[in-house]
C-alpha cells in the first residue's frame, strides 16, 4: 500500500532535526518554475491570492526570495519533520524508529503545492503555498493545471516500486484532487474518522485530521498492506464499524463522545 497525506500550514524550522538521514524531492525543476512565478508577486498579491495577513504575505514574499538550490541540512529540513499540524501532531514522526522511516520512505507520501510530491525525508524549505491556490503560471490558472498528471505519475512510481495497487487516501480533499484519477493506477481507499458529538456521529475537523496523522502511523509501523489489515485500526478509541459503511473502500471508523 502506498499511503498519501496533506501538508501542514504550520512549520517547525527550529526544532533540530531527530533524523541524521535525508534524500532529495524528486521534482524541482516544478518546484523551481513556481518559485519563478511566486517571486513576480508583491507582498499585496500574495496577501490577496492567499488570503492572509499583510505579515504573513511579507514573511512568505521572503520565503521565496530565498528559496534556493541545492538543498541541504543547513537551509533544509526533512519534511515529515518540518510540517506541524493536526496531521502530523497524530503521526508523531519524530518518534518513529529507524526501521519505520525506511518503511515509510517506500510507502508514505505527502503531496504539496510546490513540491508535487514528498517522501517522509525529502528536504524541503519553508513555504506556503496551499494546493487550492489560483496561481497563474505557465500551465493554467491554478496549481491543479500546473501539476496535471505529474502527482499520479510520481505515485504510480512509488506504487510499482511497493508491488500494490492500493492507495490509502488520508490527504484532505483539496490535495487529493491534485491527483488526477484516469492517470493513477491503484484502487482508492478513503477511510473516513467520526466522532461522536451530543449523541451524533460526525466529522469533526480536528480529530479527523489528527486519526488521519495516527493512521498514517499506524499504517508505517504494522506495515499494512490490505484493507482487511487497516479495519484493525483502533487507536485513541477508534474502531471500525462496518455498520456505518455505505462503501467498501471508504471504511468509516468510529469514536466514542471525547470528554
Amino acid at each position: 500500500m502506498i499511503t498519501v497525506i496533506s501538508p501542514a500550514k504550520n512549520l517547525d524550522f527550529e526544532t533540530p532535526s531527530t533524523i541524521t538521514q535525508f534524500t532529495q524531492p524528486e521534482l524541482l525543476e516544478h518546484s523551481e518554475a513556481l518559485i519563478k512565478v511566486c517571486r513576480t508577486l508583491s507582498p499585496q498579491q500574495v496577501a490577496s491570492l492567499m488570503k492572509i495577513s499583510d505579515k504573513l504575505a511579507g514573511l512568505n514574499v521572503a520565503r521565496f526570495s530565498e528559496w534556493s538550490q541545492p538543498f541541504t541540512q543547513d537551509n533544509a529540513k526533512q519534511a515529515v519533520l518540518a510540517f506541524n499540524g493536526d496531521v502530523y501532531t497524530g503521526l508523531e514522526a519524530s518518534t518513529l524508529s529507524e526501521q519505520t522511516l525506511e518503511y515509510a520512505q517506500g510507502h508514505l507520501r505527502i503531496l504539496s503545492g510546490l513540491y508535487g510530491v514528498l517522501k517522509p525525508l525529502d528536504l524541503m524549505q519553508a513555504y506556503r503555498l496551499e494546493m487550492g491556490t489560483k496561481l497563474d503560471n505557465d500551465r493554467g490558472k491554478n496549481l491543479y493545471e500546473f501539476w496535471g498528471k505529474i502527482i499520479a505519475q510520481k505515485l504510480n512510481e512509488a506504487l510499482e516500486q511497493a508491488h500494490s495497487a492500493q492507495l490509502v487516501n488520508l490527504a484532505s480533499n483539496e490535495y487529493f484532487k491534485a491527483v488526477d484519477k484516469k492517470t493513477l493506477k491503484a484502487d482508492i481507499i478513503t477511510p473516513i474518522f467520526k466522532d461522536c458529538k451530543n449523541g451524533q456521529y460526525k466529522v469533526i475537523s480536528f480529530y479527523a485530521k489528527k486519526a488521519r496523522g495516527m493512521m498514517a502511523r499506524y499504517i508505517m509501523e504494522n506495515q499494512i498492506n490490505s484493507l482487511d489489515e487497516l479495519k484493525r485500526f483502533d487507536v485513541a478509541g477508534y474502531y471500525f464499524s462496518s455498520e456505518a459503511t455505505s462503501k467498501e473502500n471508504e471504511p468509516v471508523f468510529l469514536r466514542a463522545e471525547q470528554n
